[in-house]
């Protein structure tokens, strides 16, 4: 597991991280699963990746929620 997205897990309970932060984390663990999705399969739409980003991150965001 990424270090980004082990982040995102351990920091979506903590108290002191607001909505904008844990959105941050969110993202950044989205854009680490697209870059491995796209790093192992050379048929992948990047850009059609990329315009999908934030509803990747709102499955992480509510897959989070303590």
């Amino acid at each position: 597991m990424s270090a980004t997205i082990h982040a995102a897990m351990n920091n979506s309970a903590n108290p002191g991280f607001g909505a904008n932060d844990k959105r941050a984390f969110a993202v950044a663990a989205a854009l680490e699963t697209i870059n491995a999705y796209v790093a192992s399969n050379s048929g992948v739409n990047l850009e059609s990746e990329m315009r999908s980003l934030s509803i990747y991150a709102d499955k992480i965001q509510e897959a989070l929620k303590v």
